[in-house]
């Protein structure tokens, strides 16, 4: 544990339950329908969690001072195996925009389900989305598909990082709108992930009675 996370003093209810050791896994959290408020909750339920910068932005707001210049950066995080988040962080200096985006995409973190809806491949293990979702932000629309293991991730290069971090390992997709919008393409694509949960599969229904 990292002496930030030892230091730590929960301001909320679950981030204490979570510092005494009543919450020990992530998945209770989401299977309980708790609001995640604080990012230190997810440090400290997912250590491995990994993040990567995928756009940066300079960004102009007309004040009565003159135009304000700031970064806007989009960061994605996840630990490759179902959890994946998506923040945004505005800022004067790139640091501290990286450092905001990196506290949104903790708090927006969500679990994803994966398996193998493919009827082509079926081979029951989790690489890809378990049946069709579709995702949208702004003009963006964005449908992800079961695929046959070894197909990859076909995809653009901002969609494709954010599914790689959740995981996913082959799907296929279907987009339209103005995609080369990284903002919207990769927020079109958190919305499909998330949206894989809102269901339940057989494969759960199995899992929950034995």
């Amino acid at each position: 544990m990292s002496e930030s996370l030892s230091e730590w003093v929960p301001k909320t209810k679950l981030g204490r339950m979570v510092k005494e050791g009543r919450i020990t896994s992530i998945k209770e959290v989401f299977d309980q329908n708790i609001t995640v408020r604080e990012p230190e909750i997810v440090d400290y339920l997912i250590p491995n969690l990994k993040h990567e910068v995928l756009d940066v932005n300079i960004v102009q707001k007309q004040t009565d001072a003159g135009e304000v210049t700031r970064f806007r950066v989009v960061v994605v995080l996840g630990n490759f195996d179902g959890y994946v988040g998506l923040g945004v962080g505005k800022a004067k200096q790139i640091r501290q925009a990286i450092e905001k985006a990196l506290r949104n995409a903790k708090l927006s973190i969500t679990p994803v389900r994966r398996g193998c809806g493919s009827w082509a491949c079926s081979c029951s293990e989790p690489h890809s989305v378990p049946f069709r979702v579709d995702g949208k932000s702004g003009s963006v629309r964005i449908s992800l598909a079961p695929a046959p293991k070894g197909t990859g991730l076909v995809v653009g290069d901002a969609a494709k990082l954010i599914l790689r971090y959740a995981g996913i390992r082959d799907v296929w997709t279907w987009s339209k709108g103005e995609t080369r919008t990284t903002i919207n393409f990769a927020y079109a694509t958190f919305d499909a992930l998330r949206k894989t949960y809102s269901f339940v599969t057989p494969y759960d229904w199995v899992r929950g009675g034995s």
